[in-house]
């Protein structure tokens, strides 16, 4: 029996960067009643504030909503009426340097570092305090713009392959619409699951996790290779669909 529904984020849950829909807030407070809810994603944590929780209706059970911050390095949970981080990985100043310098000489070098297409206030290297996340085009860009920027993952894969050449002792992937995670070695979703599961006391078996890069070299991908029970979502209309059959079911 599942006790556990997880998701990716962008792409899954959401369009890339944009508040979920009413109709996937709905379907989430509705879920929350019975099941946790853990959405575990490469964001900041201020994005899954942004994206999800401050989105929600009135009747979401916040208490089983469990927030698995950049891949699961940082947990947050909702205790006494506020959200509160319960850890947190941080990468050294020495390790966000060394990640960032390899994106960049990469990503330069490969003709994939352009800051005059970003928005005011923009960055294409973000420190996400735990992991470093590459966007080529900023995080702020338009959604059709990300899709459309690298949609068969050529250049990105391309950048990761140069910059782990860069910084051999980090782990560079492939994630969201322009994004390449980077990070210390075996930090990625496998990690962050292997700590939700010790953090709420359930088994692989009890986990449902809805992603939308589960190929090898997605980010989503760790996730399958643990043998979690796993959905493949093209997004979050898709994610809807399905979460709206396991409500029915429930009802029947």
């Amino acid at each position: 029996m599942k006790k556990i529904l997880s998701f990716d984020i962008d792409n899954t849950l959401n369009e890339p960067k944009m508040p979920i829909f009413p109709e996937m807030a709905e379907l989430l407070a509705e879920l929350s009643q019975k099941y946790i809810i853990a959405p575990i994603s490469g964001q900041k944590y201020d994005q899954f504030l942004i994206q999800i929780i401050n989105n929600l209706p009135e009747h979401a059970k916040l208490e089983n909503f469990h927030l698995f911050v950049a891949q699961g390095t940082q947990y947050y949970a909702y205790k006494d009426g506020e959200w509160k981080q319960v850890f947190n990985y941080a990468l050294t100043d020495e390790q966000a340097n060394a990640i960032m310098g390899a994106l960049e000489k990469a990503a330069r070098e490969l003709g994939y570092w352009d800051e005059s297409v970003l928005a005011p206030g923009d960055e294409i290297n973000e420190n996400r305090e735990s992991m470093i996340a590459y966007s080529a085009i900023g995080q702020k860009a338009g959604v059709e713009a990300k899709q459309a920027w690298d949609p068969d993952m050529t250049k990105r894969n391309a950048i990761a392959e140069l910059a782990s050449q860069y910084a051999p002792k980090f782990e560079f992937e492939v994630a969201g619409t322009t994004t390449i995670n980077g990070f210390v070695p075996g930090q990625n979703k496998e990690f962050g699951m292997n700590h939700l599961m010790e953090e709420l006391n359930v088994t692989k078996d009890e986990i449902l996790y809805f992603g939308d890069m589960t190929q090898p070299g997605g980010n989503d991908y760790p996730v399958v290779q643990m043998g979690i029970e796993t959905i493949t979502v093209r997004d979050w209309k898709e994610t809807a669909a399905i979460l709206k059959a396991i409500i029915a079911m429930e009802k029947a």
